[in-house]
């Protein structure tokens, strides 16, 4: 059981907590507790959605010298900010910007997620917040083609 936690941990990045207790309401099967954690990650990232988002930083991208994109992405402290998991969602940010053009910040998270087509880029943030712990939110973004 204990190496099912911890295998569980590296996979989702969740606590010991709620991976054990997503292997007991899955019965022990690890891949119905891979979904659990995912549900239970959702889940808290609705709840933080209501809190404030004070800090972030810009993310800046240019694709062969003829697309660029600056995307402000906010969260809610520098410490979050400075996460590697925040400064890569950023970065994948700003390439699904610059191939897929959305009009504005709801046509991005509506879209499809270019390097995993199974989920949206509305998903996408919400497992980011589920791993880091805050409140994630794309404040604005803007895109510039040649």
């Amino acid at each position: 059981m204990r190496e099912q936690i911890q295998k569980l941990r590296e996979l989702t990045g969740a606590g010991v907590m709620e991976c054990n207790k997503a292997l007991k309401e899955a019965a022990g099967d690890f891949e119905k507790a891979i979904a659990v954690i995912h549900e239970m990650g959702l889940v808290k990232a609705g709840k933080k959605g209501e809190r404030l988002t004070g800090a972030g930083l810009l993310e800046s991208y240019v694709h062969n010298e003829r697309v660029g994109v600056l995307l402000e992405l906010r969260c809610e402290t520098d410490f979050a900010a400075r996460n590697p998991l925040f400064k890569e969602l950023a970065h994948n940010l700003t390439m699904q910007i610059a191939a897929m053009n959305p009009e504005g910040v709801e046509d991005l998270l509506e879209q499809v997620y270019i390097k995993d087509e199974s989920i949206t880029v509305e998903t996408l943030i919400k497992q980011a917040i589920a791993k880091i712990g805050e409140n994630i939110r794309v404040e604005r973004f803007c895109r510039y083609e040649i």
